[in-house]
């Protein structure tokens, strides 16, 4: 492949994909995967998650409580994300949000927790990775507070939801990130919305290790993977993929602008 291409979230210290950590990213590497965002789900875990980007020179990573956990973490404050946020790998913050599908922390507590990662993204200037499931109302009125309070920069990451919660998003400047269910015969809806999402707000992303894109699926997801979805969103806008690749390579270094961008992504 001639050019490179952007995995823009995935869970490289997760059973699945840390335990062969080395194949993993050879074969990121092999498939043209040049840098991958490795993303928080627990603060109290981050070390290991922060060894990982350390050690690999085309790894980043965020620092965040994901709504799953938000219960355990409450005592996290705007102030504590910010300072680990000084450490120059940490990018983002995140991710964070709200899901109503599963339910495994109060739906207070997500909120508590959403609202205290948009503040920390909006002191610190860092992109906010925003998990939505099952929430759209509540997720797009949060959003729409939250704005008018003052400035960040959202990314509604694995984007499943409706068009009116894209709609919506866009409208306050979000960007939309899609993952392998793109490349799913049943994602016919999920298409019709990445089809209206604007070249210049459009990211992919793996989500490994979960949910593989066809013809992977069943199997362990990895950031190699992330190729297919390309293939698949480049499908969706009707562009050649290297016009997808640099599209979605532009939004990346663009929303994460702390990482310096490497020449090879030129």
């Amino acid at each position: 492949m001639s050019f490179l291409v952007v995995d823009s979230h995935c869970h490289l210290d997760y059973e699945g994909l840390h335990e062969r950590l080395p194949e993993v990213l050879a074969n990121a590497e092999t498939s043209g995967v040049g840098l991958m965002l490795s993303i928080s789900t627990r603060v109290r875990k981050f070390d290991n998650l922060l060894r990982i980007a350390e050690q690999n020179p085309n790894v980043y990573c965020t620092i965040g409580t994901h709504p799953h956990n938000a219960h355990e973490e409450l005592d996290v404050s705007v102030s504590d994300l910010a300072s680990i946020a000084k450490h120059p790998k940490v990018v983002g913050i995140g991710e964070a949000g709200l899901d109503y599908h599963y339910d495994l922390s109060p739906r207070s507590a997500q909120e508590r927790g959403f609202r205290t990662h948009i503040a920390a993204a909006r002191e610190t200037g860092l992109p906010l990775v925003i998990h939505a499931r099952e929430a759209d109302s509540d997720m797009a009125s949060i959003l729409e507070d939250e704005m008018g309070r003052g400035a960040f920069k959202p990314l509604l990451h694995c984007f499943t939801s409706s068009m009116e919660l894209a709609q919506r998003g866009l409208n306050i400047g979000a960007y939309v990130s899609f993952s392998g269910i793109l490349t799913y015969n049943s994602a016919e809806n999920l298409r019709e919305v990445a089809a209206v999402v604007p070249m210049d707000r459009l990211l992919v992303e793996t989500d490994s290790p979960f949910l593989a894109p066809v013809p992977f699926r069943g199997k362990a997801n990895e950031p190699a993977y992330v190729v297919k979805i390309l293939e698949q969103l480049a499908r969706v806008k009707g562009v050649e993929i290297e016009m997808m690749a640099k599209a979605t390579n532009d939004n990346f270094f663009r929303l994460f602008s702390k990482i310096p961008r490497p020449w090879k992504f030129a």
